[in-house]
């Protein structure tokens, strides 16, 4: 517990970060007369720093363990809310919030890298699954609650009472957590950094799973930290009180997705299937649920968004893949080469998105239907094409098997009818003859 609860909680408070703009949405763009670009912008640079920070961060992560870094950069998270709190215009939010990204950003890492360190490998994938379930719970704390707070003390005191959170976490981590155990402190250690994230980049399985993983998760991640709501209002209409409703259940399934994923992982191998067929239907159901919010099916609105609040747990998945690829020694890097892509992802989503809407005016404040359709249709495309590019050696061993059977038959029913027709001539000429 002294491992696994300290790095839970910085997770649960890079949660609640990258998902409470969602709530406070509307009180930023009231206070400094924020249009949809600059809300994904400001909602987007958190995502951009963590991701400019990745690559270090795995590097320091193998090199001198999860518990020095963790703590460490923890303090930036709690400078940056700090900083957003007595924010009095829109460069120094997007300064805060730049600089909370940076603060978090070994939030997971950290944490896999710490599970990987002190508990058994089998245990690993359920563990994962716990941590991303527990973390997800800030993300349920960032609707319903951080709106009780924001209408009783305002936005500012909740990043105020943030930043002391995240300067506590901090300092739990640096005095509760144990040193490396001593057999990983010699492979941490040792060895070329750079040359070990090389063999990371230059793995081809790598680069099988990263852009299905970025487009997918990055997305998931993307909509929940800002469009959902957004989508809520302007499309679905709903008011306040429904809006953070929708945004709860989202939460809570996401938080319970990520239990759900490292359950199903434990079972699937114990039948013989791994990881990779579980991420591929996923991907598949994910990209069919933000299908029927753009065709407008005619289903509940909870049930897509609760599907694609899940998937965004779906990195248990993702780094359970990744453990096989990869040696313990190398799992800080192997896991921050891979988020690294998960936050670009989302970055560009969040960006993006926010301008493709804009195009389009708002009325009465709500930006058209048509807007968000031709955004999201554009992430779709992307997810296709890496669906494709992912399950590429899957579709072609089928191809082949399909294949050799029709050359197999082919060649079985060119026998039959070349016996069939060497067998004509002779009993015709015996027909004649007679």
């Amino acid at each position: 517990m002294s491992v696994f609860l300290p790095f839970a909680a910085a997770y649960y408070l890079s949660f609640l970060f990258r998902t409470i703009n969602a709530t406070i949405a509307g009180a930023l763009s009231s206070e400094f007369g924020l249009g949809a670009g600059d809300l994904g912008l400001l909602t987007s640079v958190y995502y951009l720093t963590f991701a400019v920070a990745q690559i270090p961060i795995g590097v320091l992560l193998d090199r001198y363990g999860p518990r020095q870094i963790q703590s460490a950069v923890m303090v930036a998270a709690a400078l940056g809310a700090a900083l957003f709190a007595i924010s009095d215009n829109f460069w120094l939010l997007l300064g805060g919030r730049a600089l909370i990204g940076l603060g978090v950003a070994a939030s997971l890492t950290a944490g896999l890298k710490a599970l990987v360190l002190w508990f058994p490998s089998d245990r690993v994938p359920l563990l994962n699954g716990l941590m991303i379930m527990l973390g997800a719970l800030g993300a349920v704390t960032a609707t319903l609650p951080a709106e009780f707070l924001l209408l009783s003390v305002g936005w500012r005191a909740l990043f105020e009472l943030l930043a002391i959170a995240s300067a506590g976490c901090a300092l739990v981590i640096y005095l509760v957590v144990p040193e490396v155990p001593a057999p990983a402190a010699i492979s941490v250690t040792s060895g070329p950094a750079f040359g070990s994230l090389k063999t990371v980049y230059t793995d081809p399985r790598f680069w099988r799973l990263a852009p299905l993983s970025a487009t997918c998760i990055g997305t998931a991640w993307a909509l929940q930290g800002l469009w959902a709501a957004l989508w809520l209002s302007d499309v679905e209409r709903l008011d306040r009180s429904e809006l953070l409703q929708h945004l709860l259940v989202m939460a809570v399934a996401l938080s319970f997705g990520g239990l759900l994923w490292g359950v199903a992982v434990n079972r699937a191998r114990r039948r013989g299937v791994g990881p990779r067929a579980l991420l591929g239907l996923v991907a598949t159901i994910f990209i069919a649920a933000q299908l029927v919010l753009i065709l407008r099916l005619p289903l509940p609105s909870y049930v897509p968004w609760i599907v694609m609040a899940a998937v965004s747990a779906g990195t248990v998945l993702s780094y359970a893949i990744l453990a096989e690829y990869f040696p313990t020694e190398l799992a800080g890097r192997a896991s921050a080469a891979l988020n690294l892509f998960h936050i670009g992802g989302a970055f560009v989503v969040q960006c993006v998105t926010g301008i493709v809407v804009q195009l389009w005016a708002p009325t009465d404040g709500h930006y058209p239907e048509i807007a968000y359709h031709t955004a999201f249709a554009l992430n779709i495309g992307l997810q296709v094409a890496a669906a494709i590019w992912f399950a590429q050696t899957w579709i072609l061993a089928c191809l082949g098997t399909v294949g050799s059977y029709m050359r197999r038959e082919g060649r079985v029913l060119c026998a039959a009818k070349h016996s069939a027709g060497s067998n004509v001539l002779p009993n015709a000429a015996v027909t004649i003859f007679k």
